[in-house]
């Protein structure tokens, strides 16, 4: 019973390994889940915004849709703080004691992983959507054109990490459920 672990992690109170923690795919994806987000948000932020050489507003670059780049902008800000949110919970996971604990955790993680990879799916559609409709004559010097289709492929990319993560933790919830019932049935009685 020494290898047992309860919703993917060790038994509680187990020291932390750095290098096994960031060996983990769970934790790989979740980082590229939070870079993604650094990446969306500093393209939109730096270069979304342009002018024409005769205006002095700025407008988004999405079509002069401003909603667009309010869009992209939150999603990064929220995917980046969630993101750094559940590494920290990965990190403190292995000492979470109660399995009840441990299988919230794990729940509220396949849910908000399922719903971001939802939201960046609309946030691709839209932003591919804004950017094919954009016209030319708005930016003539074709400033942030780079950081527009950055953001959009960012996006797109986002999509399947934070689905990776979903799938992850749908595993994690699988694997451990045979040890739940394990320890159910095998515990030896009280004398």
């Amino acid at each position: 019973m020494d290898g047992f672990q309860a919703y993917g992690a060790g038994k509680a109170g187990g020291a932390f390994d750095p290098l096994t923690f960031i060996r983990q795919p769970q934790t790989v994806i979740r980082i590229l889940c939070w870079l993604f987000s650094i990446v969306i948000l500093g393209c939109v932020a730096n270069e979304g915004y342009v002018n024409r050489p005769d205006e002095v507003e700025q407008y988004c670059i999405f079509n002069r849709n401003h909603n667009a780049c309010n869009y992209a902008v939150a999603m990064g800000t929220l995917g980046f703080l969630c993101s750094a949110g559940f590494l920290a919970l990965d990190v403190y996971f292995p000492q979470i004691s109660g399995v009840k604990d441990r299988k919230k955790a794990v729940m509220v993680d396949i849910g908000v992983s399922a719903f971001w990879s939802l939201i960046w799916f609309v946030g691709f559609c839209f932003l591919a959507n804004q950017w094919q409709f954009s016209n030319p004559e708005d930016n003539p010097l074709n400033e942030g054109a780079d950081a527009a289709r950055a953001t959009i492929i960012f996006c797109f990319f986002s999509i399947f990490t934070w689905g990776g993560v979903t799938l992850l933790s749908l595993e994690r919830l699988k694997r451990v459920s045979y040890e739940e019932e394990y320890d159910k049935l095998f515990t030896p009685p009280l004398s």
